[in-house]
């Protein structure tokens, strides 16, 4: 059975209190999603094509973004482990291009992995912070990131 909301994303301004995202929180369940890059969708003028980005980082090469995990056991018996990023409000390159919510993952500074992994709920809340707009790269890439079937190297190259 599909869930009647998208748990893709925790939002940072909930996870102490929202139901789906309290119990993990208060149990440490917290992980790191390592990344090269990711891609967001800005918003073109005529308010209906979407110009997709490939964002990166130029102080890491491979980053971590703050996540929560969780498991849980459908009726057939079967355990399913899960995971979603934690996302807050953009920076100001990332409110340019998340043009409609706002919105980015919680990037991790490298000197606070281990906090967010092993750290108090607080100590791991006080580790969220905007990443420095200053070291991210926005690539316009090709639309065939729109596509699922397309997986090859020519998705983040510049268009």
């Amino acid at each position: 059975m599909q869930p009647k909301f998208s748990t893709i994303n925790a939002t940072v301004e909930k996870l102490t209190d929202a139901a789906t995202w309290r119990v993990p929180w208060t149990r440490g369940q917290r992980c790191i999603l390592p990344a090269l890059g990711f891609y967001e969708w800005q918003l073109q003028v005529d308010g209906k094509s979407k110009q997709p980005f490939y964002i990166t980082l130029n102080d890491q090469h491979l980053f971590g973004v703050a996540g929560l995990w969780d498991k849980s056991t459908g009726a057939d018996g079967i355990a399913v482990q899960s995971c979603t990023i934690v996302t807050m409000p953009a920076n100001k390159l990332m409110s340019v291009i998340h043009n409609v919510k706002h919105r980015m993952p919680a990037i991790l500074a490298k000197e606070n992995l281990d906090t967010w992994l092993t750290g108090t709920p607080e100590d791991g809340f006080a580790v969220i912070k905007q990443y420095p707009d200053t070291h991210m790269v926005a690539t316009p890439v090709s639309t065939r990131v729109n596509t699922p079937k397309n997986n090859d190297a020519k998705l983040i190259e510049a268009v």
